[in-house]
């Protein structure tokens, strides 16, 4: 019976173990289909299996920011101007620190980004920041640049007549949410600036004063984003440059400060100046002789002396500009709005000029030429002038101050104007119901609608002078 008993439990043993076995076997069975290659193994897939938990996503890594606050001297081609030794507290002078970021920057071989940081003010002496540099550069201010205080301030032995030049730049841009303070207060209060003598008087005496900020004889150039206000002088000034874009920035001083005026180029071509707002204490923009296609968009500009394109011709000298485009802009509380003025004198061409669509607001002279611009009243007469032809008026818009009439062509008497377009022309007083006559002078054009107020004054064709004159100043 004991081996009976003992014989049954190693059966019932022998049983399990068996199908354990069995079971196993089941769960594992040989891959039939398993290739062995030499070196790497590459899993596949089986046909069918369960549903599994998605892999999760790699975090994406972070993105590096813009400009990178290190040290000068590494890879990173980012400078910031307190590494050279700017203290950035409004009085010391850190003109040195920024010379040695240009020139560090300038010279190196890759794109570099000169940093001028937020919430610091840096007092800049006359510099000029020279080129070519060897790549694209970005002067990325954030803070607040400052010239000296004044005439009193300024070294006797740096030029009066310009603050920051850039001069043979190539691929540069001036950008930034920073401030240009020109504080130019007391520039515009020398006794030779205009009724600033005594009893409203001007004096003579040294009146040279700086333009804030200037290009000269570069290529490729932005400037973005920027406020600059109270400039000694002009605001912004090219010369000899080309291929300008210029987005979004704000100038600002006082209506009556001298001589002010926010972007003046000079013999510069294809420039661009989009969705900004000027006011100053003379022309928003100006353009000079030797600058052909410049496209100006979306400028609220006022109160000053409005868009002109001039003053030409002074010194007997000749002028040429053509292809200018002013449209989808604001002019408010202006001498003037859309200009054109020449000196007797002269010679060249003004051609091929479109202003459009502009809303003029209480704007002294909404549309004006004039070919007798004088700054004082012994200018003498002379025949020669510049040629007025092909400009375009259209869309124009709004109300005129009624100290002078709507719309004023005055134009040479031997050379006149000739093929001035107006259509879709619409002024208004901005004080009362009389509505002023236009004025012409020797100038030809049509009417291609009706205009408010009517303009009967602008003769039909081209006057026989023009036809007979081979020259015409052609540039």
């Amino acid at each position: 019976m004991k081996y009976s008993r003992l014989s049954f439990l190693v059966l019932c043993i022998s049983l399990l173990c068996l199908v354990l076995l069995t079971q196993a076997r089941r769960h594992h069975p040989k891959n039939k289909h398993t290739h062995h290659h030499k070196g790497s193994h590459i899993s596949q897939p089986p046909s069918s299996s369960p549903a599994l938990e998605p892999a999760p996503e790699p975090e994406p890594e972070p993105a590096e920011p813009p400009y990178n606050d290190g040290d000068p001297s590494n890879s990173s081609q980012v400078f910031d101007v307190r590494k050279f030794g700017a203290a950035g507290d409004g009085v010391t002078d850190d003109t040195d620190a920024f010379k040695m970021a240009w020139d560090t920057a300038c010279q190196s071989d890759s794109a570099a980004v000169i940093i001028v940081p937020k919430g610091l003010s840096f007092m800049i002496q006359s510099t000029i920041f020279t080129g070519p540099c060897k790549g694209a550069l970005v002067l990325q201010v954030d803070g607040t640049l400052m010239p000296p205080d004044g005439p009193e301030s300024w070294p006797k032995n740096e030029s009066r007549r310009q603050w920051l030049v850039f001069y043979k730049i190539n691929e540069m841009s001036l950008q930034g949410g920073g401030l240009i303070d020109g504080r130019g207060e007391k520039w515009w209060d020398l006794p030779c600036k205009p009724h600033k003598g005594i009893n409203g008087a001007t004096l003579p005496g040294p009146c040279d004063s700086p333009i804030a900020i200037r290009f000269f004889m570069s290529s490729n150039l932005t400037v973005q984003g920027l406020k600059i206000k109270n400039s000694p002088q002009f605001n912004f000034r090219f010369d000899n440059s080309q291929n300008v874009h210029i987005e979004s920035i704000s100038i600002t001083a006082p209506a009556l400060s001298p001589n002010t005026d926010g972007i003046h180029i000079e013999n510069t071509n294809g420039v661009e100046i989009y969705n900004s707002v000027i006011s100053n204490g003379d022309d928003c923009v100006s353009i000079g002789s030797g600058c052909h296609n410049v496209d100006i968009r979306n400028i609220t500009c006022g109160p000053g002396h409005g868009i002109s394109i001039g003053s030409l011709g002074n010194h007997n000298s000749r002028a040429c500009v053509s292809n200018i485009t002013v449209k989808d802009s604001v002019i408010k509380v202006s001498n003037n709005g859309v200009r054109i003025k020449t000196w007797q004198g002269g010679s060249g061409v003004v051609s091929g000029v479109t202003f459009s669509n502009i809303h003029m607001d209480n704007v002294r002279n909404p549309i004006i030429i004039d070919q007798f611009y004088c700054l004082s009243k012994d200018c003498p007469n002379q025949t020669s002038a510049v040629f007025v032809s092909d400009i375009l008026y259209d869309n124009i818009r709004g109300t005129y101050d009624v100290r002078s009439p709507p719309m004023h062509f005055g134009c040479s008497d031997s050379i006149p104007c000739t093929n001035l377009t107006l259509s879709e022309v619409e002024l208004l007083p901005a004080i009362g119901d009389i509505v002023s006559d236009p004025f012409c002078w020797n100038a030809y054009g049509e009417l291609q609608t009706l205009t408010i107020p009517p303009v009967s004054c602008l003769m039909e064709g081209v006057p026989r002078s023009i036809l007979d004159n081979n020259d015409k100043g052609y540039c």
